[in-house]
């Protein structure tokens, strides 16, 4: 056979199926094709036939010819590359993740010139092309809330930090400016249900009870703690601990208890200059995930979040920044 076009496999490709990895090179042939295309002899692996369930090995060179493409296919490109303009904020990268500071008002998904499509360009020239490996986020943030972010840079880097998560051991820390006055520290723990069609979430308060568990299928339980930490009477400087990670957990919490996000109409929140103030502020790790990762990470506020801080809470008594510079939730609280 002469091959036309061939495919390398990479580390984050080894020990996937052939068929399996063809699914995603020749997306648009159908399966029972590859299948008869293997047998005769019309992909190979390394010059060799090879059976669908051969696990392929790093460097294996997958082969085929122009014979075995639809008349609609073009030839494969798997370098991911996308023409999209960068200005990433880039706080940390290793070799397995990389921690973006999301400005507000930038979409995670959809559309090329979302985030996802930022990084996706920013990494197509920074790592080796992978068959089935693509670099994308390993959780979520609103359009308009600010703040870090991880992307996944290899496999192992994706498994690890989603397992680590699933494990609550990455800790997820927000700074937000609520409506009204918060004299002291607070746990809210409620049943949080979602309308599809509104895209809101809701307190179920009649499920909100230790004497009535939550059914999966109807709620979800929300865990939240709250610090205040500058507050002129009107609006509260807060900071927040997400214990669980449901869809607008803060926002929909916030609200139920009396503190929406300041701006945030969509829950109740007075309209202001921003769709609202809310920043991812931290990301911290209980165990070391990887060598090259600290067990914290914090990204800058944007702009508008200081300039709303110093005209509102910042003054010689108060000493805001300071107490957020030495600010920790304590462990087991």
């Amino acid at each position: 056979m002469k091959a036309a076009f061939s495919q390398t496999v990479s580390a984050d490709d080894e020990g996937r199926r052939l068929d399996r990895l063809l699914r995603i090179i020749l997306k648009e042939t159908a399966l029972s094709a590859l299948h008869k295309a293997l047998r005769k002899g019309e992909i190979r692996v390394n010059g060799l036939r090879r059976k669908p369930d051969y696990r392929c090995l790093e460097g294996d060179r997958i082969e085929y010819s122009r014979g075995i493409l639809p008349s609609t296919d073009s030839v494969p490109d798997s370098t991911g590359k996308h023409p999209v303009e960068n200005s990433l904020s880039i706080v940390l990268e290793t070799s397995d993740l990389l921690f973006i500071n999301k400005p507000s008002g930038l979409l995670v998904h959809d559309g090329p010139g979302s985030l996802d499509a930022q990084v996706r360009a920013y990494l197509a020239d920074r790592l080796e092309a992978s068959l089935a490996f693509r670099p994308g986020p390993l959780h979520r943030l609103d359009r308009n809330t600010s703040g870090l972010i991880t992307f996944s840079r290899s496999l192992a880097g994706a498994m690890a930090f989603s397992a680590a998560l699933r494990r609550g051991a990455v800790r997820k820390t927000y700074l937000a400016i609520v409506e009204g006055r918060l004299e002291s520290d607070e746990c809210w723990r409620d049943s949080l249900s979602r309308d599809t069609e509104l895209r809101r979430s809701f307190v179920d308060s009649s499920r909100t009870s230790p004497d009535k568990p939550v059914e999966a299928t109807e709620a979800k339980e929300a865990i939240t703690d709250i610090h205040p930490i500058a507050s002129n009477g009107s609006i509260t400087l807060a900071a927040i601990r997400l214990l669980t990670g449901r869809t607008h957990q803060i926002r929909a919490q916030g609200s139920h208890h009396g503190h929406p996000l300041l701006g945030d109409t969509k829950y109740g929140g007075t309209r202001c200059d921003q769709p609202y103030y809310l920043h991812a502020w931290k990301l911290s790790f209980d165990e070391q995930l990887f060598p090259d990762l600290p067990r914290e990470l914090s990204a800058p506020f944007p702009p508008h979040f200081d300039k709303k801080i110093l005209s509102s809470f910042s003054n010689p008594e108060k000493e805001v920044y300071l107490i957020l510079r030495k600010f920790r939730f304590q462990e087991g609280t």
